[in-house]
């Protein structure tokens, strides 16, 4: 199951999304996100999956690596739905024992997943095909205009791309520790919940020792590079925005102009449930 997360991996290959800037990605992928709030119905959620898959293909990710970080958010997935299915109130579907499903509350768990799934996927196509460094920088320009009132945009870009950066890292550093544990005859399929929760204490503890330990030596590293934040700095390359960028802003555009006509237009011109 660890494994499986794939949020904040960077998948080294070559494609249109690779290349472009890394402006261009988080705009991008904030207004995809934006878009799945805006309205709730089938023709919007369409839309958004075509260029979920349209992004997926130009990619050149393995999809299967891609729906891989899913199976790490089931769990949530179910719990968002079973919430949004028996405390909707509404008109009633079917009714057992204590519980009532209702047509709204089917409606609203269906389109509560696909939209929790939609965001997952989004972002992690971003973090897919963008290095820590292109994001730390990509991050640093994009909110920059936040300097004006004296917030440390650099230092916050730069924690950010750590916390990314650093899920993998403590990803494989658990597996690791749950393979020794496992060789130790440590027992983490148990049945019993507290059972359960006693065998991951041998886990969490070398864990959380070796996170301060690697955040210790990158503060050293940094400290004899001579780091201190980001006034004064300049970048070795530079980003420039090029004729990719501003043809992918494009695409975006006529796509939320999609998601307006979708939201607004087509449920009056061809009402569905």
């Amino acid at each position: 199951m660890l494994r499986d997360i794939t949020l904040g991996q960077y998948y080294q290959t070559e494609s249109i999304l690779h290349r472009l800037d890394p402006r261009t990605k988080i705009l991008a992928s904030f207004f995809y996100m934006l878009s799945l709030f805006l309205f709730t119905n089938v023709y919007v959620y369409v839309l958004a999956l075509a260029m979920l898959l349209l992004m997926i293909e130009l990619s050149h990710v393995p999809f299967k690596f891609i729906i891989r970080g899913m199976k790490a958010i089931v769990v949530l997935l179910i719990i968002t739905a079973v919430f949004n299915l028996f405390l909707t109130k509404g008109t009633t579907f079917v009714s057992f024992w204590k519980f009532t499903i209702t047509e709204e509350g089917l409606r609203n768990a269906g389109f509560m997943s696909l939209r929790l799934i939609f965001l997952i996927l989004g972002s992690s196509i971003m973090t897919l095909t963008t290095s820590p460094n292109q994001l730390t920088d990509g991050l640093e320009r994009v909110f920059g205009f936040l300097k004006i009132f004296k917030v440390p945009v650099h230092e916050l870009a730069m924690m950010m791309s750590i916390a990314l950066r650093f899920i993998p890292i403590l990803v494989d550093e658990t597996d690791k520790i749950m393979k020794a544990q496992l060789a130790r005859c440590a027992d983490f399929e148990s049945k019993n919940i507290f059972k359960k929760a006693k065998s991951f204490i041998p886990v969490l503890v070398p864990l959380f020792v070796s996170a301060f330990r690697r955040a210790g030596d990158l503060a050293m590293a940094m400290e004899a590079r001579c780091y201190q934040g980001g006034q004064g700095r300049t970048k070795m390359k530079p980003l420039k925005y090029k004729g990719r960028d501003i043809l992918t802003y494009l695409v975006f555009v006529l796509y939320l102009a999609g998601i307006f006509v979708c939201g607004i237009l087509l449920p009056k011109l061809l009402p569905i449930y």
